[in-house]
């Protein structure tokens, strides 16, 4: 072929083999990977087999099997199979596993024995992230995401599910029974065959019949009534969109403003934010080994409970209130219209009356203070305030905390902005990279593991950005 540029032939004889080190350059990402693994204590992490057996057939070193999955999480491979093949044709992956190409059941068995020692190597990394000073002092974001499960939703149940698909198939029954009844007039022998085939589908309907009684008898054994038959710690949860939802887990992560950088995170199956801000927070200031912390959330994690136990651990919460007040969805006034009085203990409403304190009680423990007016009868707003005979104000004990956060949010109008700006850039990456299927292990257990591999490889990635890969090199070796 003249005048192209001509490759080497495939027979061609070398005088003297190859190096592998010449087929990966000095900056090549592959030696990022493999320099932070040899920079981590395996042993004190707590991975199975850094020492050798004196019997038995030896085994592959963690340190190759950790490269092995860091590389293949960085480049979007999750599958055991793949990496198992991408290990044999793969140069960056033969470089960095120096020729060792172990089959896809050591490469998942690895993953799955060694879970909580790899969360440990997602920690080390921020730790290395702390001592590069690339976190921010200022201010993190918390936020949470829901992230399917390998459980599809006709494999979860409740009991509302139940009864709709209870519903549904005696429905069908009916309905193949008229046909049974119509087609007994019919000739004989296209009734012979219509009926045959009716009976057939009857007989499968009351197969799932019986099949939803056994599930609704493992469903009343479950604490929070719902089941998934296919990866047992997947729940139901609502999404964003109006009447959808998914089948998974509820991923929390605290994420720094500076570079975006995931500081903490843990996997759950709860399918709400509420009781996650003083865990995800005090973790946060424990990586970065702060006397406080400003913490910026969404109105998802509004919790009075969550809001004292932050303010007692130094942590400074931006948290919107969520509004549900039903007097003003009615277009009556809501409690933030009656302003309250410290000196006194008492409430001023819109009229200028006064609401004293009248009495405490004890609710889900809870201290809270009753407060009304005598004035109410007679004022002529009661009609915009109230349908009662009163209206009644109630107060937390520890409600001045709430109402400083309140304030603190009114005096940083741009905290939301900051917000947006700072932890969802991070989710729409990970599930960018994740694909359609997102998680491929099953429990709790093992989907925590590979949410540590894939904020490793986030986090890997974006200091790779920020640093570059020789000074990264450098900050390792020193």
């Amino acid at each position: 072929m003249p005048r192209f540029i001509a490759g080497e032939s495939r027979t061609q004889t070398l005088l003297l083999p190859e190096c592998l080190e010449d087929y990966v350059s000095a900056d090549n990402p592959v030696r990022v990977v493999d320099q932070f693994v040899e920079y981590l204590d395996l042993k004190a992490l707590g991975f199975d087999g850094v020492e050798p057996e004196a019997t038995g057939r030896p085994a592959y070193h963690p340190s190759t099997m950790l490269k092995l999955y860091i590389y293949g999480y960085l480049n979007r491979i999750q599958s055991s199979r793949r990496l198992e093949r991408e290990a044999h044709r793969n140069l960056e992956l033969i470089w960095l596993t120096a020729r060792l190409m172990p089959d896809f059941k050591t490469i998942a068995n690895f993953r799955k024995d060694n879970g909580p020692a790899i969360c440990k190597v997602c920690g080390q990394f921020v730790q290395l992230c702390r001592q590069l000073s690339l976190f921010s002092n200022a201010i993190v974001a918390i936020d949470g995401s829901k992230f399917k499960a390998v459980n599809h939703r006709d494999r979860n149940y409740t009991n509302n599910k139940l009864a709709k698909q209870r519903e549904q198939i005696e429905a069908n029954i009916a309905s193949y029974l008229r046909e049974m009844e119509i087609a007994d007039r019919q000739q004989p022998d296209i009734a012979e065959a219509k009926v045959a085939r009716l009976k057939d589908k009857l007989a499968r309907l009351k197969s799932q019949m019986a099949r939803l009684d056994e599930v609704e008898a493992q469903l009343a054994k479950t604490p929070d009534k719902q089941i998934s038959l296919t990866d047992p710690d997947a729940r139901s949860m609502a999404t964003s969109g109006r009447g959808s939802g998914v089948v998974g887990y509820n991923v929390q992560t605290v994420v720094d403003a500076k570079h975006h950088l995931i500081i903490a995170h843990q996997v759950t199956n709860q399918g709400h934010d509420r009781t996650q801000l003083a865990n995800m927070a005090q973790q946060a200031k424990a990586v970065l080994a702060q006397e406080t912390l400003e913490v910026v959330a969404d109105r998802g994690y509004y919790n009075g409970d969550e809001i004292l136990a932050c303010e007692q651990a130094g942590i400074t919460v931006l948290v919107p209130k969520p509004q549900t007040s039903g007097a003003k969805a009615d277009g009556r006034f809501g409690k933030d219209e009656f302003h309250y009085d410290p000196v006194r203990d008492e409430y001023v409403c819109p009229g200028n009356s006064r609401l004293i304190h009248r009495f405490v009680s004890l609710e889900a423990g809870r201290y809270m203070s009753r407060y009304w007016s005598s004035d109410c009868p007679r004022c002529p707003l009661k009609t915009k305030c109230t349908p009662s005979d009163y209206r009644r104000v109630s107060r937390w004990e520890h409600e001045a905390i709430l109402e400083k956060a309140q304030q603190r949010l009114e005096l940083q109008p741009d905290a939301m902005r900051v917000r947006r700006q700072t932890v969802e850039h991070p989710f729409g990456t990970l599930k960018a990279w994740m694909g359609a299927t997102h998680f491929l292990m099953k429990t709790l257990k093992h989907v925590s593991t590979e949410m540590s591999l894939h904020i490793l490889a986030y986090n890997m990635k974006r200091v790779m950005k920020i640093m570059g890969n020789q000074a990264m090199l450098a900050a390792m070796k020193g």
